[in-house]
């Protein structure tokens, strides 16, 4: 595999407002078939507008301390 097929993960991250959906757009637009973006998981409800599998996976907790168990997150909080 040469070495432009290994991609190493690049985590955005800062407080809210700061600009992190801009830049990932930016990226995902410029770049193509470079990034990808990861969906998160959460045990809260959905806000108004948010559409599941788009903006988080929403799911119970019990589930989500299950995919803990199995090791199914890189990190979690």
């Amino acid at each position: 595999m040469e070495d432009q097929d290994n991609y190493l993960p690049l985590v955005v991250v800062g407080p809210s407002g700061v600009g992190k959906g801009t830049l990932i757009e930016k990226l995902l637009d410029q770049y193509k078939n470079k990034f990808g973006f990861s969906v998160s998981f959460t045990t809260r409800p959905p806000r108004d507008g948010e559409v599941n599998g788009v903006h988080y996976n929403f799911i119970d907790k019990p589930t989500f301390e299950k995919m803990i168990s199995e090791n199914d997150f890189i990190e979690y909080a």
